[in-house]
């Protein structure tokens, strides 16, 4: 038989839902597993947004509707971008899709040629290379290790720049660092940009996440030529506990939303009408929810940032944004933990699950094989009992 797809096998498996299926069988077979490898909000759908899609259902809102989403939705999350950062969009300028991920892959399948570089630093989520190879271009790793606070230089991303370059990918704030970039630091990266011609796809999912009294910047924020050059990426998923509902949009020039929208009518269409009538009651509606998570994420995180560190053998810095962990595993490396002589975070992370019954996502898959991630979307008690188990399974292991 002919060979299938070469760019659709050389897609690698994400690295975050085999973490989850194993942890998941292992919890169907009544093992008591405490899981921080999913990236998703432990908490349920706020009710007036549940309340909205029973609405939706029984005034028959169920039909097909325009490829870049409802009117209504369209409008909503470019007032919620103004209210939130500053950065002025019209309804028409939105272009919602199934989830931020698939915004991604229109936005990088909009802008690529066969080829064409994209600059993507490392630590990455993992899906950015795979949409772009996807898409017949060529991802450029930068790494942003921990010593510079995992986040892209702009003299980094100048000496990256080849004639092949089309646009730079950036994660803020970053999964699965939890760090975030300032003003001034974005200033400089959008510099380098239109001196060179690059377009931003700008990742701010988790922008509505912040901690210790930062302000969020939108690099759409930054002036128009910052604006013209970027595709915002967003969504009701992380901020709204609406992971399972796939609603995600971006947000660029008339031109490239024009694209992209032709790009879903060919793929997907819109999502889900249902989810677009909750995602404007999400995105329009009251926010008091969004601020009690985010205050509840920040007091994890200080308690599993002062936990981790406490562990000898391990350790991580203090993440400001989203609700991840980068875990140092450095030290490990070498030794034989649960009869597995530990080499990167994929070994680290199997020893981990097998024996301590802890899920932790490898890093390897993100560019970082020295790191396993955590994460904090999980009730206080289960972070106090998962690091429990994580000291415990070092100091007996490594004895």
């Amino acid at each position: 038989m002919k060979e299938i797809s070469r760019a659709a096998e050389n897609v690698k498996p994400s690295s975050t839902f085999a973490v989850n299926a194993l942890a998941r069988r292992m919890k169907a077979e009544g093992l008591d597993v405490i899981d921080f490898g999913m990236g998703e909000p432990d908490f349920g759908t706020p009710e007036n947004i549940r309340r909205a899609a029973i609405r939706a259902i029984e005034s028959g809102k169920t039909r097909y509707t325009p490829s870049p989403g409802i009117d209504e939705l369209r409008k909503a999350a470019a007032d919620r971008l103004y209210e939130d950062c500053g950065a002025r969009y019209s309804p028409s300028q939105i272009v919602a899709a199934s989830g931020a991920k698939h915004s991604i892959f229109a936005a990088v399948s909009a802008l690529l040629n066969p080829g064409d570089e994209a600059v993507i630093p490392a630590p990455y989520w993992v899906t950015y290379p795979e949409a772009v190879k996807l898409a017949g271009g060529v991802p450029v790793f930068v790494a942003a290790g921990e010593s510079a606070g995992f986040k892209l230089t702009a003299e980094q991303l100048d000496a990256a720049v080849t004639p092949r370059t089309k646009l730079v990918i950036i994660n803020n704030p970053s999964n699965p660092t939890g760090m975030l970039y300032g003003g001034d630091e974005l200033r400089r990266l959008a510099e380098v940009c239109a001196k060179r011609d690059l377009y931003i796809v700008a990742d701010e999912i988790y922008s509505r996440m912040v901690y210790d009294g930062r302000e969020f910047v939108s690099i759409a924020a930054l002036g128009e030529e910052a604006r013209e050059r970027a595709i915002l990426i967003n969504g009701v998923s992380k901020a709204y506990a609406m992971t399972g509902w796939r609603v995600g949009y971006s947000a660029s020039s008339e031109k490239l939303a024009r694209v992209m929208g032709n790009f879903l009518s060919h793929s997907t269409s819109a999502p889900s009408t249902i989810s677009q009538y909750a995602a404007v009651e999400a995105l329009s509606g009251p926010q008091d929810s969004v601020e009690t998570m985010r205050r509840a994420f920040e007091e994890r995180r200080n308690r599993a940032v002062r936990r981790v560190n406490g562990i000898p053998g391990i350790g991580c810095i203090t993440p400001e944004g989203a609700f991840y962990i980068m875990i140092n595993i450095g030290r490990q490396l070498g030794k034989t933990l649960g009869g597995r002589v530990i080499r990167d975070g994929d070994g680290f992370a199997l020893s981990l699950l097998e024996r301590a019954r802890v899920a932790v996502v490898s890093c390897s898959g993100f560019g970082a094989p020295d790191f396993v991630r955590m994460s904090y979307a999980a009730g206080m008690d289960d972070i106090e009992e998962g690091l429990r188990r994580v000291e415990k399974f070092l100091s007996e292991e490594g004895r």
